[in-house]
């Protein structure tokens, strides 16, 4: 189950729901111990590989490829720049501020006209439940890890 909380926006005066993050993030090592169960493979073996698996996507993305893992989506560069007036004052080095990494999820379903298509990390048929405070993180922290993002769309 997902949590969402009531958000007010003044600029439009309307009300959305906005997705909630419920409690600590899920560690490497929980997620290492969940595909070793579902898998032939230890929890040190899933270490081993999500370990590396930051460096590979970099260095790849380096070579200005981006990278597409099968039932996840597709990791590219992207960089927040700043413009200059005249081309001779281009630096590419100058005008760089950040190199992003954009994620954007694998799609299944219809490409075609009049299909839909899903995410593939957006299962279908996610309960919603409003957000009633700490006492509903199941992890029993009772934190708030904060929240998510609404839409207006």
């Amino acid at each position: 189950m997902a949590f969402y909380k009531k958000q007010f926006n003044e600029e439009h005066g309307v009300w959305y729901p906005q997705a909630v993050v419920v409690g600590k993030p899920v560690e490497t090592k929980q997620v290492a111990d969940r595909l070793a169960k579902i898998s032939t493979v230890s929890r040190a073996d899933v270490l081993a590989v999500l370990a590396e698996l930051p460096g590979v996507l970099a260095d790849y993305m380096a070579q200005g490829k981006s990278v597409r893992l099968d039932g996840l989506g597709t990791f590219r560069y992207t960089l927040d720049t700043e413009g200059v007036e005249q081309e001779q004052d281009f630096d590419v080095q100058a005008q760089v501020k950040a190199i992003r990494v954009s994620f954007t999820p694998q799609r299944e379903g219809g490409t075609t006209r009049g299909s839909s298509a899903t995410r593939a990390l957006v299962p279908s048929g996610i309960e919603w439940l409003p957000y009633d405070g700490p006492a509903a993180a199941e992890d029993g922290t009772g934190e708030d890890g904060g929240g998510g993002t609404g839409s207006m769309g």
